[in-house]
């Protein structure tokens, strides 16, 4: 198993994987006018020193993604954050301990990078998810709020 940075090549692969779920198919598409905004995206990212997009590939199969946002900010004395988003694992590959040892790196590369917390998101609709957030270690102590401004935003 390599863990890497992905590429423009995986970008099918990788919207593949956010698609792979009840959630993820109601709002991920390989429609053509999307593609070009996962194109955008990944540039974006690629561009910015403060993202990491990780792949996790299997003899040249990518199955696995997550994507490391480092946020520097004024509370907590000035600390930098990691934020970890759109953590997905292929079905093939699940119970594995893939998961785990994706967030361990996540964390590591959090703490090379000075942050000093890492914190995620994980869906009401997604109680396993939840639960394995939980035995990381990771604790519910905010409640997170979203302001959806639609796709034309």
């Amino acid at each position: 198993m390599i863990f890497r940075d992905a590429r423009r090549e995986d970008l099918a692969a990788i919207v593949a994987l956010l698609a792979d779920d009840p959630l993820g198919a109601t709002r991920e598409t390989t429609d053509e006018a999307v593609a070009e905004a996962y194109h955008a995206a990944f540039e974006a990212i690629e561009r910015d020193s403060n993202n990491r997009l990780l792949v996790m590939e299997d003899e040249g199969t990518v199955v696995g993604c997550l994507q490391l946002t480092f946020i520097p900010g004024m509370t907590c004395s000035g600390g930098m954050r990691a934020q970890i988003e759109g953590v997905r694992v292929a079905a093939s590959h699940r119970g594995r301990g893939l998961g785990r040892r994706a967030f361990a790196w996540a964390v590591d590369e959090a703490r090379r990078h000075g942050a000093r917390l890492v914190q995620l998101t994980t869906n009401k609709a997604r109680p396993d998810a939840k639960r394995f957030h939980e035995s990381l270690g990771f604790v519910a102590s905010h409640e997170g709020m979203k302001l959806d401004l639609g796709a034309g935003a």
